[in-house]
């Protein structure tokens, strides 16, 4: 399955993201959609899954759960918009990176093969070698958030069992 990996799109689905998307089969979004009618879209345009951020209504809060744990092609995939303590954002060390409470009791529950979150507008891609598991933050697709650290979207195959052909797409603000 060839996934595309988007969060923190803060109301604006750009067309520049949407071109990028243009060859998955699904997306996959980390919260903070901005709006209703911005998931709404996505959900239009791809077969979606999500979570609400911290940043959504309750409108988007009634449509999509605070985490997602599933399995796609044999991968274990636990998502959730806050995956990081505050403070580790920018200075992390993958291998001990700084879990928010909430998320290492999920990771600590489920034990995903893949963990994703948004949240930090930061891309970080690493593997946890403590939980063995592959962290993945898309950063943000949207124009919010800091001018130095550029607009970005994921996508990669999953076939059996495995993450695979990982891309990176940067967007100018």
């Amino acid at each position: 399955m060839y996934i595309g990996l988007i969060s923190d799109t803060h109301g604006v689905f750009a067309d520049d993201v949407k071109k990028f998307l243009e060859p998955v089969d699904q997306i996959w979004h980390a919260g903070d959609f901005g709006t209703l009618a911005c998931a709404h879209e996505i959900a239009a345009f791809k077969p979606l899954v999500a979570v609400y951020g911290n940043c959504d209504g309750q409108d988007v809060r009634q449509e999509y759960p605070l985490f997602q744990n599933f399995t796609c092609e044999g991968v274990r995939v636990l998502m959730t918009h806050i995956g990081l303590r505050r403070g580790s954002y920018w200075a992390y060390n993958p291998g001990r990176p700084l879990y928010d409470i909430d998320a290492k009791a999920l990771v600590d529950t489920y034990h995903p093969d893949v963990f994703i979150c948004g949240h930090t507008h930061i891309p970080q891609v690493f593997h946890d070698r403590k939980y063995d598991m592959l962290f993945m933050n898309p950063g943000a697709c949207g124009f919010q958030g800091p001018r130095e650290v550029p607009r970005m979207a994921l996508r990669f195959q999953i076939l059996s069992g495995k993450v695979s052909d990982l891309e990176k797409c940067e967007f100018p603000r």
